[in-house]
This record gives C-alpha cells, structure tokens and sequence, in this order.
C-alpha cells in the first residue's frame, strides 16, 4: 500500500513527464465532463444518461479519494473550492436516482476543477509563458464561465418545465447573460419572490466577476513569482529585480521579452 501511494502521490505532484502528462489529462477529463454537463443539463434522463452520470460520479469521487489518501493536510484540502465542487458533483449524480429534484445546475461546478489545482497551476506557470503573462485573466474567464453555465441551469430548473428542453435552456441562458449586463429586456422576467432575489444576486455576483475579468485584460501584465526576499509575488514579465525591495529575480522564461 506504501508503494501504491507514493505512486499515486508522485502522478498528483511529480515533476516528471509522466506527472505532468497525467494532470493535463486530468484538464481533459474536467474539460470533457463539464461540456457534457452543459451539453445535458436541458435533456431528460434517459437511461444511457443515468449510467453515464453514475459513471462519472464514480470516477470523480476515485480521484476525490486519491486527493485525499495522499494529502498531508486533509482540513486543508476539504476547504479548498474545488474540492467542495467536486463533493457537490459526485453527489449530485450518484443520489440522483434517490431523489426527485433536479440536481443538474449543481454538476457545471466541476468547472471550478479547471487549472484551480495548485500543482496544474505550477506546471502551467512554468511552461507556458502565455498563461504566466494572462493568468489573471484566464482564471477570471473560467470563473465567470462558471457562474453564468450554474447559474443558467439553476435559472432552467426553477423557472422552465423540463420539457422546455434545449429552447427553455437558451432562453434560460438569454435570462442569465441579460441580468448579468443589467440590459433587461424585460421579455423573460422573474416573477416571484425567489426568482427577483435569484436575478438580484445573478446582477451582484455577476458583475463583480464581469469586472474582474475586464480589469484583469486591460491593466499591465504581470507575472506571478514570489521574492524569496519581502514575499511580493507579482512582477513584469521581464522583471530581473524586484521593484520593493531590489532582490535579485530568476524568473522562468522561454526566452522571450516584453516591448
């Protein structure tokens, strides 16, 4: 069993080829999953449906098991928000035959899974001289992503029949994008209690996540690189000293500069 961890724990956190080839893997994994959940959140179950989401809920909760078995700070890894994420999507499709809501809004959080791991971050930070340079925006994008694909199925749920299927899906996102703007065409409206404190809070969150990523284009790039002096861990791409305290920086690059 010793063997077997250490196996496991150098895919999840290794810097050979093989680990790193591992995690990306993993990416396509979320990717592919969180398209699915998109792509069926308006479809009635079916029974191909069912086993596919059982399927899926399984292979989540492995690597939501392995996560755990190698962690050496299980508190931690429970906080983080992906991790919660997942808990929320393994339970949503493996009780779903046990109940009779419908739980699909919740399993578009697997999104969050999507480069938030620390060790995908690092491997992209260091290998991939786009991502260190636009970080911030990336993030910011899958974030609002995120939001808009939850919060539309949410919106689909409450307030469309199941059988409105993929035109109730489209108008439930039309909804969502429209609140989210502040346009409000007003020809989809909330009309109950529930539904104008949902449209409230899709317009808070929603924007604060729209300005993030605006800002998040527009301002200077900078990239991410602890001082091992005073600990600042933002600086220009091309940055060889740091700006507050003068320390010497070895920032990674491919050989590129910025104009």
């Amino acid at each position: 069993m010793k063997e077997l961890k250490r196996t496991i724990r150098l895919l999840y956190t290794g810097q050979s080829q093989r680990a790193r080839r591992f995690r990306y893997g993993l990416v396509v994994f979320d990717a592919l999953t969180i398209v699915y959940f998109i792509a069926t959140a308006a479809l009635p179950t079916t029974q191909v449906t069912a086993v596919t989401n059982t399927v899926l809920g399984i292979l989540i909760l492995f690597d939501l098991v392995a996560r755990f078995w190698i962690s050496d700070n299980l508190r931690r890894e429970l906080a983080r928000i992906h991790t919660l994420a997942d808990l929320l999507v393994v339970g949503s499709l493996l009780l779903a035959p046990l109940l009779t809501e419908n739980l699909a809004f919740l399993r578009v959080l697997r999104g969050l899974r999507l480069i938030h791991a620390y060790h995908l971050l690092r491997d992209l930070r260091r290998e991939s001289v786009f991502f260190r340079r636009h970080e911030d925006a990336i993030l910011a994008a899958i974030n609002l992503f995120v939001f808009i694909f939850v919060t539309t199925s949410f919106v689909f749920v409450l307030a469309f029949d199941e059988q409105a299927g993929f035109a109730g899906y489209i108008d439930a996102l039309y909804f969502t994008v429209a609140t989210l703007t502040t346009t409000g065409f007003g020809d989809i409206t909330m009309t109950t209690a529930g539904g104008k404190l949902l449209s409230v809070f899709i317009m808070v969150v929603g924007v604060a996540l729209f300005v993030q990523l605006a800002r998040a284009m527009f301002q200077p790039s900078k990239i991410r690189y602890k001082c091992s002096e005073c600990g600042l861990n933002r600086h220009e791409p091309d940055a060889i000293h740091c700006k507050h305290c003068g320390e010497q920086l070895q920032i990674e690059t491919a050989g590129s500069t910025v104009a």
